[in-house]
């Protein structure tokens, strides 16, 4: 009797490859080709998202006194706050459907789509910028957000080739590359701001143009094959399929919620305690990505395979901690320091986390699971957007105080849920 869970074997430049079970995709012609194309596209499509975060508060708080930066007589910082909320709002509401939409109907399909819309997004985020129109702009940062929402597409399809190239190392690679953006965008953004408000908006919006090249050139075309998976059942349906994706939502939640306090009011921290303009917040943003890229190039050599996921995630998460609490306290020229050297214990976070939940969750469809990380990304984003614009009135301090707890609490989540899974093992 042929054994179903063996049909196929994939043979790649001569070689026989492991053998795939029939519930898995289909595989592809030269995975490692994909694997740079998709990290391509993680570099450049994160480009134009970074390119916003270390010029807002320049722009608004450091702006001048008129309709936009006082728009219903709101101070700069809270207004600064709602246009730091509507991006990842929008890609909060993206993410419950993206990453089930590609399980479906392809994931080159929703990239386009999408892809397409954020230089739509960009362009408007700029008009809005020259009209000093502020409802426009929250709006235009809303609308561009529910479509940038395609980072879960990204890594479902490289999970999706899970039997043909290392996950750990295909996740942590396209971190390095998305980290890669995240210096590049805000480097390019603060530089350009002074040459007009709606420059770097119009620069994010021409990174989208090669970025639908690569798409085209360089991904396939065959929608996921993911056997068991229920694609109609959306991204938080999860939460009641299965309970430990529960507690898992609860953790991660509270690190999300400590590293956007970094994200979000690290640029204004600077601004109130170094006295940074743009292109100080820029360069030392540039150093915090730099150390985020070269710590995910190597997470597979110095991450170590030691104790369970969780157990070296609870780690790295204690190390966020330290980080966020020390900038609670230290003077700014110090503070600078430990803003950049945050980018360690986050590289190696996000290079264990996915990786493992890619793996324990795999029955449940790998855009599904890569969608509610973003999902509850998106939703720490929000939230501490919205409350951390009024809790600035008084002291970004306090944010970086709050980030720290939020990081503890989040790490002794880990390590119960660690002895629960090795005990479920």
């Amino acid at each position: 009797m042929i054994n179903k869970q063996k049909v196929y074997k994939l043979v790649d430049n001569g070689r026989m490859a492991s053998t795939l079970p029939l519930n898995s995709p289909s595989p592809v012609r030269h995975p490692n080709w994909i694997l740079a194309a998709v990290c391509l596209l993680g570099l450049m499509s994160t480009v134009g998202v970074a390119m916003p975060y270390p010029i807002l508060a320049p722009i608004f708080v450091g702006g001048p006194v008129d309709g936009f930066t006082h728009f219903g007589g709101l101070q700069p910082a809270v207004l600064m706050g709602v246009a730091l909320a509507a991006n990842p709002l929008g890609i909060l509401i993206g993410s419950l459907v993206t990453g089930p939409m590609s399980d479906r109907h392809g994931r080159r399909l929703v990239l386009a789509v999408t892809l397409v819309a954020t230089l739509a997004g960009h362009l408007l985020t700029a008009a809005a910028l020259v009209a000093r129109n502020y409802p426009l702009f929250a709006l235009a940062r809303f609308a561009t957000g529910l479509v940038e929402s395609n980072t879960a597409v990204a890594r479902a399809m490289l999970a999706d080739m899970h039997e043909q190239i290392d996950r750990t190392r295909a996740f942590a690679l396209l971190n390095a590359c998305m980290y890669a953006g995240w210096l590049l965008g805000p480097l390019v953004g603060g530089l350009t701001l002074p040459l007009g408000e709606p420059v770097p908006f119009v620069l994010a919006a021409a990174m989208t143009l090669p970025c639908v090249a690569v798409l085209f050139l360089g991904l396939p075309t065959a929608p996921a094959k993911t056997g068991a998976v229920q694609p109609r059942r959306g991204v938080l349906a999860l939460l009641r399929a299965d309970r430990t994706l529960g507690v898992i939502f609860a953790l991660q939640l509270a690190y999300t919620l400590a590293l956007n306090t970094l994200y979000e009011f690290s640029p204004l921290w600077m601004l109130q305690n170094a006295g940074f303009g743009s292109r100080g917040i820029a360069l030392v943003t540039a150093g915090q990505c730099a150390a985020m890229t070269l710590t995910s190039v190597l997470a597979g050599r110095i991450g170590g395979t030691r104790g369970h996921p969780l157990q070296r995630a609870a780690g790295w998460a204690l190390v966020a901690a330290v980080c966020l609490s020390l900038m609670a306290v230290l003077p700014g020229h110090l503070g600078i320091f430990v803003i950049m050297a945050m980018g360690f214990p986050t590289a190696m976070y996000n290079a264990v986390m996915p990786a493992w939940m890619s793996e324990r969750f795999a029955e449940h469809g790998q855009g599904r699971i890569m969608g509610l990380l973003s999902t509850i990304f998106c939703l720490a984003n929000v939230a501490v957007a919205l409350t951390g614009g009024w809790v600035a009135l008084l002291s970004t301090r306090w944010m970086m105080a709050f980030g720290g707890m939020a990081a503890v609490a989040s790490a002794l989540l880990m390590l119960r849920l660690a002895r629960t899974e090795a005990a479920r093992a």
